[in-house]
């Protein structure tokens, strides 16, 4: 789970494939790849090795996230209601009592 304000180191596709290339073509251990590469765990490693292995496509994620098409209206609702919950958390007092966020709840 994530801590507030944790920062999580974020890999491109090209990284991913050159750390499982180092494992599978030159025979190097997860921990031998970590120091090299500086990844954070081998657990990180073992998992993108399996994915590799089943034909499972690395997300990049290394380019800023915008979603704007969904694949059904409960998608779209869901990330909307997420977004909704995360500016509540930034300014609390946005739905507190007497509020003009309240008026629409009811």
């Amino acid at each position: 789970m994530a801590i507030k304000g944790q920062k999580f180191k974020i890999y491109s596709t090209e990284f991913k494939l050159e750390a499982v290339r180092l494992h599978l073509e030159e025979g190097l251990s997860f921990s031998q790849i970590v120091e090299r590469t500086g990844v954070k765990s081998d657990a990180q490693l073992v998992d993108w090795v399996r994915k590799y292995k089943a034909g499972i496509p690395f997300k990049d994620r290394s380019e800023k996230w915008d979603k704007k098409d969904f694949e059904s209206l409960e998608e779209e609702n869901a990330y909307l209601k997420a977004q909704v919950d995360y500016l509540k958390k930034l300014s609390p007092n946005l739905h507190g009592e007497g509020s003009w966020i309240n008026r629409f709840d009811a």
